[in-house]
């Protein structure tokens, strides 16, 4: 269950209401008129089913609430009611499959920022992993790909594609260039660096890395593990099961293909910087693409949902 709270002008305090107990989905309605001091107005909350959440949100925004008032949306851990329960088996369809997208494109924006933040994170994910990569430790790739930031920028590519939101395809589009061109810059310095004092040496780049050769040699499986990341990525995050975004960011090397290819240009090697450079993009393509489709396809899944409870009887 979503609890929503609304601060809307008292002219439209009656349209809000209505529109409210005639969604399938909602219970615990309360008023609470002139509560509200900034902006002025109402106060109005519920309580409504995930799966019913976004038709709602979207309902509201109609009515102009995101821009005369406001409102909030929080999700429910435990509710004891028999009218939630109620209102869950009433709505269509299951919330764990539920997509919200105002939440969806709230939070890909913020995780698509080019902030120090995120420059900090991929620049040390990118650092880790090329410790792996000279040490060939499949461990540090492991940690690298976990620690690494670069699936919000992704996601928010797909949802600005499936919403035609321009500016947030531009946020992230730059987040994702911009990062991984200072992480890498960062990570010659400090190649370079760790080369001086002795801890890395190109032989070990150019020596035998049955663990972490992978990166620098994209194939077939390269892209089809990409979509297939792509995919669960984008489920994690429309879903109730976001916690599977830990294991997506661990399959996919799009962070080790950077840092073994930052590694090489330290050291002069052409091959293995374009085969990197090649793998990291060939990842970065299929998530986007299966990202993209995966939102399409949700979005065409309960849009005819909606329209086959519209055209219910009763």
């Amino acid at each position: 269950m979503l609890h929503l709270r609304l601060i809307t002008p008292a002219e439209t305090t009656d349209e809000v209401v209505r529109l409210i107990e005639k969604t399938v989905g909602t219970a615990h309605l309360v008023i609470l008129p002139g509560a509200a001091r900034s902006p002025a107005g109402d106060v109005v909350m519920c309580d409504v089913a995930r799966e019913a959440g976004d038709e709602l949100l979207t309902s509201l925004r109609g009515l102009g609430l995101d821009t005369t008032g406001s409102i909030a949306v929080e999700n429910i851990d435990l509710s004891l009611s028999r009218r939630a329960d109620r209102a869950e088996k009433e709505a269509p369809g299951e919330g764990a499959d539920a997509v919200l997208w105002e939440g969806l494109t709230d939070a890909t924006h913020e995780e698509s920022t080019l902030s120090v933040t995120y420059l900090a994170f991929i620049t040390l994910a990118t650092m880790i992993a090329a410790c792996g990569v000279v040490l060939d430790n499949a461990i540090l790739i492991v940690g690298a790909m976990a620690v690494g930031p670069e699936f919000g920028p992704l996601a928010g590519i797909c949802t600005a594609l499936v919403q035609r939101r321009p500016r947030l395809a531009w946020r992230s589009v730059a987040a994702l260039l911009v990062g991984f061109a200072a992480a890498m810059a960062v990570t010659v310095g400090f190649s370079l660096f760790m080369d001086a004092i002795g801890l890395f040496h190109r032989s070990q780049l150019e020596g035998k890395r049955p663990s972490t050769a992978f990166v620098y040699a994209p194939d077939a499986f390269s892209f089809i593990v990409a979509v297939l990341a792509g995919i669960a990525g984008t489920l994690s995050l429309t879903s109730a099961k976001s916690g599977a975004l830990v294991g997506v960011a661990i399959s996919v090397t799009t962070v080790p293909a950077a840092a073994n290819a930052a590694v090489a240009l330290a050291y002069g090697d052409t091959r293995q910087t374009v085969g990197s450079t090649n793998q990291l993009l060939l990842n970065l393509l299929g998530i986007v693409l299966a990202g993209t489709l995966t939102l399409l396809t949700q979005k065409s899944l309960w849009s005819r949902q909606r329209k086959r409870q519209r055209q219910a009887p009763g």
